[in-house]
């Protein structure tokens, strides 16, 4: 895709991030499996060939036939919406994108061996032009990050559990993927979502988008703020009880709850990283090959550190305050070795005629 191919030129000023790498928006979580995924030789060809059985033709076919396609000559402003999000992300070639009905706000992006983009017809009917950019923003940065073949693997294996499940056993272990899929799945949608950000650059209309997700076009009944602080209470209300019921609420589902989505866009949104992007200082796709896994997971360990450090979920302040004690019971008991051993050498030999009085007295530190 060239700067000079004027009909994927974005339909307002908006920043392009040529040659970005997905790493740039990933979610540390999401960022750390996926380049281990990459790095591992084959990984991708040995996945899509014992994944050679799911009816991706059969898909195709399916949308195909019984959707709408986006084109020039249907859904025109989706097609330029599409076009400028591949243009901005530098997304070589645009993925087909199709209409289907369902009143159900939707999106997908799907496929083994190149993506496909879905939107529902209640979703589009529900966003304004901003809102949706940012939607169609969201599904592309999945298909620059390869998430359309895990999307379409997890699918499979929900609906093959429901057909096994009367199996003895025999839907333990397609469950226990599938919940590790979904686990996945939901970090990657936090990804998208910046990834949409940086495709809408309106950090309103995104918020306004998963706000009206949440509670239907009724603009004028809602608020940004007031929805944010939807959010903060979720997070800091209850009690342990609360928390173990947060957790058996979210994981039977593929995306996040939508208000801790906004916060968590907000707060990615008010972040020096995002003003790096949009700076122009961002990883490139060049890069990819070089990068480090045990960076990315030293990086991925920090934030979930992070995040139990500020948390106000009491589960989690209450991990925070057992590992923060544990910090303390350790340090202090450091601190008496080395009062007893000395710093780092190991037990001290008593001085000669001292009767073994070298070393410093416990409770002291020899500096």
């Amino acid at each position: 895709m060239t700067e000079n191919d004027q009909g994927n030129v974005p339909s307002r000023q908006r920043k392009r991030f040529p040659g970005i790498s997905s790493r740039a928006y990933e979610h540390p979580a999401d960022r750390s499996a996926l380049v281990a995924l990459r790095k591992l030789s084959g990984f991708d060809t040995v996945f899509k060939a014992l994944s050679a059985l799911l009816p991706e033709r059969s898909l195709r076919l399916l949308f195909l036939s019984d959707s709408v396609r986006v084109s020039d000559a249907q859904f025109s402003h989706l097609n330029d919406m599409l076009r400028d999000a591949c243009y901005i992300l530098d997304l070589e070639k645009v993925p087909p994108m199709y209409v289907a009905q369902d009143p159900k706000p939707n999106a997908m992006c799907i496929g083994l061996d190149e993506p496909i983009i879905v939107v529902t017809t209640g979703l589009v009917e529900l966003l304004d032009e901003e809102e949706m950019r940012a939607v169609v923003g969201h599904e592309v940065g999945h298909a620059l990050s390869g998430h359309a073949v895990y999307r379409t693997i997890l699918l499979f294996l929900t609906g093959l559990a429901l057909k096994v499940a009367w199996i003895p056993l025999g839907n333990v272990a397609i469950m226990a993927i599938v919940t590790a899929l979904r686990e996945w799945f939901r970090k990657s949608e936090l990804s998208a979502d910046r990834a949409g950000l940086l495709v809408g650059q309106d950090v309103q209309a995104s918020m306004r988008g998963l706000m009206k997700i949440a509670g239907g076009n009724h603009l004028h009944e809602m608020n940004v703020d007031a929805f944010l602080a939807q959010a903060d209470e979720y997070e800091k209300s209850g009690d342990l009880r609360d928390s173990v019921l947060k957790i058996l609420n979210v994981l039977p589902r593929t995306h996040p709850f939508t208000t801790v989505r906004a916060a968590e866009l907000k707060k990615w949104s008010e972040n020096r990283d995002f003003q790096r992007i949009m700076d122009g200082h961002y990883p490139k796709r060049s890069e990819d090959k070089d990068t480090s896994v045990t960076d990315s997971f030293r990086e991925s360990a920090g934030h979930y550190a992070d995040t139990v450090r500020t948390s106000k979920d009491p589960l989690m302040k209450l991990v925070g305050d057992i590992a923060g004690g544990a910090g303390d019971l350790a340090g202090d008991l450091g601190g008496r070795l080395r009062s007893r051993f000395g710093s780092g050498q190991g037990p001290q030999k008593p001085d000669a005629g001292k009767d073994g009085e070298g070393g410093a007295p416990d409770g002291q530190s020899e500096g």
